[in-house]
């Protein structure tokens, strides 16, 4: 939208004037800002019990609105592609909107040599609060829908191809991130990261959890969502490789040219 010339006579701008450069916000893969440590913790938290809520409960009401097995997981990938599009939106300029330990690690990765990313004092915060608030979110979309508090999972993940369906759609959520904090375009984090983790509930065989925190706080809901605790170990070790793909690709594909290193 362009100024009339009216508009433009009445309100100039001296040459001189510095025009304002709008606020940075913060997304996944971005340096949190210099929020006081107890509120980056609590948008920690919260926002991965929210998204577990989210996560957890719509699979809970789909399965008692329809027994179609496709219909559930379309309602439960629709209500977590807004649901985490909104959470990030919300809390990425309070902590960076993780939500991940794997992105969490990964940033501290990243920027270990003085670059900019989460310190390892800050991970250590980061990390406890992901897994505290993911099975506080099991805990209460149980509440909501009448379930028992806490009840293992006896939803079986355990088949051999699974965990590779993990590592692709992590690799892929890392990939993504990395790549939009490379290419100064994490603006778009809330609806890239959304879009991808809902088009990944469809493409990958394990239906992308492709997050340690929301793998373990899913083993407190014998629900559509859950998965078996001893489906754990081999979840999140694919998702820890997937993060190492993920990494390795943003090496490749996002390395400084040589006009950039100048």
């Amino acid at each position: 939208m362009t100024a009339t010339p009216e508009a433009a006579t009445e309100s100039p701008t001296p040459a001189t004037e510095p025009i304002p450069a709008a606020e940075p916000q913060p997304a996944p893969g971005a340096t949190p800002p210099r929020r006081p440590p107890a509120a980056r913790a609590a948008a920690e938290l919260i926002g991965t019990a929210a998204l577990v809520a989210v996560v957890i409960g719509s699979g809970i009401q789909a399965t008692e609105l329809t027994k179609d097995v496709g219909v559930q997981l379309l309602a439960n990938s629709l209500a977590t592609v807004f649901g985490l599009g909104v959470l990030i939106l919300l809390l990425g300029p309070v902590s960076g909107a993780h939500f991940n330990p794997v992105v969490t690690l990964a940033e501290w990765w990243t920027g270990r040599r003085g670059g900019p990313g989460v310190t390892i004092r800050e991970a250590a915060v980061y990390v406890p609060a992901q897994i505290v608030g993911a099975i506080a979110g099991a805990i209460l979309a149980d509440a909501m829908f009448g379930k028992p508090l806490v009840e293992w999972s006896t939803h079986d993940r355990s088949a051999g191809h699974l965990p590779l369906g993990e590592v692709v759609a992590t690799a892929g959520l890392i990939l993504l991130v990395f790549g939009l904090a490379r290419t100064d375009r994490l603006r778009f984090a809330p609806v890239a990261v959304a879009s991808y983790i809902g088009a990944a509930y469809w493409f990958t065989s394990s239906t992308s959890f492709a997050n340690p925190a929301v793998t373990i706080g899913r083993t407190f809901s014998d629900t559509f969502a859950g998965i078996a605790p001893g489906s754990l170990v081999g979840f999140i070790g694919a998702q820890l490789i997937g993060a190492m793909v993920g990494l390795a690709l943003v090496a490749l594909l996002f390395r400084p040219g040589p006009e950039a290193a100048e």
